[in-house]
Formats: structure tokens, sequence, C-alpha cells
């Protein structure tokens, strides 16, 4: 009938043209539908419009770009043009107009109704979709690894570190313990571990308590919490430098599935677990679609693996089982030795200081400070510049053939001689292996003897005080002589003893780990009994050696 109607319009026209004459019912009739069609076309263009408005305040409302009410909307006005473009009479175009307009009427109440009742639905999966902008200490959830029976000692170690405002997280025990007001305030909340008695454990040298330890990170997710990039862990024992964290995971994309950790310092601890294997002492990341993963499996991965030691191989088991392996970050100090850790922290590796571990076995980093009050004394430069904190510098004072080794925020070291930043940036063995029996080859990088030459002992200079000056914008550094007798020594090259106080300035550097290289020092000045170094960028063809 459309076909019809058309054919005698296109008739009517073609007949004006050729100067025929035409009823005049015709051509009324042919006015009146051009005029209704107009209006209706006009109507149609006003309600689309309308529509365009409406869609871009949804997408500008967080709705994804996916979003079914879209592709509802260009065939709703698809449809309505292409009715309105087949109208050619005035009966048929007084119909067809009101059934369109009553169709776009249904159409706008469907498209609500389903905006309404799709509305909440993809909020909520909005909401267990990670963020895709960079990360922050906001985005990131600690799950903390804790033991009622020695509570008392380890929360200290966590107000170390942690920052009530600014910090997510939960401490984890197997029982409830007592907290003080103080407590409240300066630690994170803590929660007691589900019940894990049904899980089989038969390894003979460890304890079961590795099976709830093991579950935190799956447990944490189960919180539910919002707009999380990370799940760190780590034990009561270990204290995190927050802002090194953050640089280090910025570095990957949380939304794709990561395990970063460290191995152990000891070559026979990774050989008897895995040099695949976070340790969780050291503190690990897993990202948020990973956590998301080993919740659902974890139960049933546990289960698998009853003979294994501890938390730390059981979820490397799961790891294993979903694919994803190790991305190591040096900066996750595990820290498996005993005795004085000085000679690690003082070359420390060309990477951000992440994580300090075991400080309940270890010496104060510190000498005549206990084991907090030491950590105090670091953190008071670390919060000057974290990025710096314990980052070695090598120089040389060429009149007196001095070697110096400046570890930033923590201490200076001078050697009578000339010694090659090859050999300072190796540690010295001032500390000794988790397993007692075993000698230099046992652990997991180089290493040098603390040399027994009295002319090539080291003069050690400890960090004394530390601030910000406003004026030049550099962070002003003291490190003093550590009072001990030095050895005899008949080389005629100066002795340091002479040195009581050095002082290093440097500026913060925010760019320091855009790419890998150390700080370079000069000495800068030298007075009868102190020292000035200067610590920066290594400028354009300056080099770290004796030319």
């Amino acid at each position: 009938m459309i076909k019809k109607k058309q054919k005698d319009l296109d008739k009517v026209v073609w007949d004006q043209m050729a100067g025929r004459k035409v009823h005049p019912s015709v051509g009324m009739l042919s006015h009146i539908g051009g005029w209704a069609s107009k209006v209706f076309r006009s109507l149609v263009v006003l309600i689309c419009i309308s529509y365009f408005i409406y869609l871009m305040n949804l997408m500008l409302s967080n709705y994804p770009c996916w979003h079914p009410i879209i592709s509802c909307r260009t065939e709703c006005a698809q449809g309505v043009s292409s009715t309105s473009g087949s109208s050619s009479s005035s009966s048929s175009s007084t119909s067809t107009s009101t059934s369109n307009t009553v169709a776009v009427l249904a159409m706008e109440n469907t498209t609500k109704d389903v905006i309404a009742n799709e509305a909440g639905i993809h909020r909520q999966a909005l909401q267990a979709i990670p963020d895709s902008t960079g990360t922050d200490l906001k985005h990131i959830v600690f799950g903390i690894a804790a033991s009622a029976r020695l509570w008392d000692k380890r929360k200290e170690y966590i107000k170390l570190w942690w920052r009530p405002k600014e910090m997510r997280g939960f401490i984890w025990l197997e029982k409830p313990v007592k907290t003080g007001k103080s407590d409240n305030s300066s630690l994170p909340p803590w929660r007691i571990s589900a019940n894990t008695s049904h899980f089989k454990y038969n390894n003979k040298q460890g304890h079961r308590s590795a099976i709830r330890i093991s579950r935190i990170v799956s447990e944490t997710f189960r919180m539910g919490l919002p707009d999380v990039h990370w799940f760190v862990m780590g034990d009561d024992d270990t204290v995190f430098i927050a802002d090194n964290l953050v640089r280090v995971l910025s570095k990957y994309d949380h939304t794709k599935p990561y395990y970063i950790g460290s191995l152990s310092e000891s070559h026979l601890q990774n050989i008897f677990f895995s040099y695949s294997m976070a340790y969780g002492g050291g503190g690990f990341a897993i990202s948020y679609p990973l956590a998301k993963a080993l919740e659902s499996m974890q139960d049933k991965c546990i289960q698998r693996y009853p003979g294994l030691y501890g938390s730390d191989d059981r979820i490397q088991a799961c790891m294993s089982e979903l694919g994803v392996p190790l991305t190591k970050e040096p900066g996750f100090h595990q820290y498996d030795v005993y005795g004085n850790l000085f000679g690690l922290l003082a070359a420390h590796p060309l990477t951000p200081l992440v994580s300090l571990h075991h400080l309940d076995v270890v010496e104060p980093i510190f000498p005549n400070m206990t084991r907090v009050k030491a950590l105090q004394h670091l953190s008071k430069a670390a919060k000057l510049d974290s990025a710096g904190i314990m980052q070695q510098s090598i120089c040389y004072d060429k009149k007196r053939e001095w070697s110096i080794s400046v570890s930033w925020g923590y201490a200076v070291q001078i050697f009578r001689t000339i010694f090659s930043p090859r050999e300072l940036e190796m540690p010295s063995r001032t500390f000794l292996n988790w397993y007692r029996r075993a000698d230099f080859t046992a652990y997991a990088f180089n290493t040098r003897p603390v040399t027994r030459h009295p002319c090539q002992k080291p003069f050690i200079f400890y960090l004394k005080d530390v601030r910000y000056d406003n004026v030049s914008g550099q962070i002003i550094s003291n490190y003093a002589r550590q009072q001990v007798k030095p050895p005899g020594c008949r080389w005629r090259i100066p002795s340091p003893e002479i040195i009581d106080l050095i002082r290093v300035v440097k500026k913060p550097d925010t760019l320091l780990w855009q790419s890998p290289r150390r700080n370079c020092c000069r000495v800068v000045a030298s007075k009868k009994s102190s020292l000035d170094i200067e610590v920066g960028a290594c400028r354009e063809g300056e080099v770290i050696g004796v030319s």
C-alpha cells in the first residue's frame, strides 16, 4: 500500500514538472502530507537531541561505554527515522505520527526502567574492577601476620611505620589480645583468623600456624575494601618504608596478575624452599586480580600440599598453579642472617629500601641504642628523603688517599688507600649465615671478607642528626665517628681518626629512580677535624674513581 501511494506521489510530481494539469485534490493531499512530515521529523530530531544530552550525562556519571542502554537508544532512533521517512499522505501521516509518538514515549519509559534496574548492578561491578590510575598509598591494603604470644613486643615495630590516617590494613592474630588507648590510635585494627583445623598439615619440623598465615591475603580480600590495587603481606617484625613501597609497586600494572617480592639472603634457604618464592617476612605484594584468583582457589590448593613447611611456600605453590611467577624486587629484605647488619646496610643494592625483617634476631642497626630506638633514628632521615635512604655513593679524597663510602641517612666509611667501586659496593661480611655452620659460599649474593689488615679497617661514622634547610633547599646530615680505639698502622697515609664529624649535603631527588644509577659524592671541604661531602646526581662525564 505504501509503495502504491509513493508511486502516485511520484507521478504527481513528474506531471507538474512536465507541465501537465493535476487534479487539485491530489496537490492538496501532497501539501498536507509534506507539512505533517516536517513537523514529525522536527519532533523526532528534538527527541533525539534530548536523548543525546541524557546519554552524555550517563557517560559522565561513570557508566561504561559498553552499557547496553547505548545500543538500545541507537536502534530506537534509527527505527523512528526510518518510520518517518515512509509517510506520504495526510491520513497515513497522522496515524503514523501518533503511533510513533506513542512508541517513542514507551521506549523512553522502558529506557528509564532499564537504567533504574541496572544502575545498581553496574555500580557493584565497577567497584570490583581496580582503578586504572596510578598507585598511591591509599590503594594498598596490608595484611600483617602476628602472634598473640609476641604481641606486646612486636607491636612496637608496627608502630614505627604505620600511618593511621593514610594506610589501610589489618593485623591477623590467632586469638584476641589486650590493647591500650595508644595502641588503638597507632596500630591497624586486628582481626582473628578463621579456624584452619580442618586443613591437613603433616610437616614434623614446622607448625600448622603456617596454614593460618598463608590465608591472610585471601581473608583480607574478603573484607571487601574498595579501590584496592595491591595486597601487601608482612610479619609483625617487618618494618616497611612505605613511600618506597609505593615507588616500587607503581612500576607495575596493578590490573594484571603480579606476585612481587624477594628471596632469602641464604642460598641454602632458597635451595630448601624455592628460588621462585617470595619470603613473607621481607614482605610481598599481590595485585588485585591475582588476589581475587587466589581467594577463589586457595583452600583447595592448600589441601594439596600438607607436607610443606611454612606459609610462604604454600603461597608460592598456589602461584605455580595459577601460572604466575615471582617478580623479584631486591628492596624487600628477609634478612635471614645473624649478627651485625652493617655490612649489608652500608652497601645496599641499587634499589629503593622497601623493608627490613628479623629485627629481633640481629643487633640494633645503630650502636648504643635499643632496636626500636635505632629504627626511630633511621626514620628521621627516611622522612626527609625516603628515595635516598641508605643509598650508597662512593668518592675519594685524592690528597690523603682515602676511599669514602656514604650510605646516606645511615653511615659513612673512610678507608685508607684506594678501593675500587667494584669492591666497595660488595657487602662486607659483618653478619653470619642463617645456617651457622655454613661459610660465605652459602650466601645468595657476592660478599667480601672483613679485612684483617689493621691499616685497611674502615673508620665508621654513624648518623648523628639530620635536618632540612629551607634557605638552600638541601638536607644536611651529620655523621659522628664511632668512638672505638683504632688499630695501630705504620702506613704514611694520614689516619682518618683526625676526623670527628662528617657533614653530608644533598637535595631530595624525586627522579632518583627513573633510571638506576648511583648518586655521585664529592669532597667539597676539609677542615682539621671535619669533612664536608656533597651527594647528588652525577654530572655529565663524571665517573666514580680516581683518575
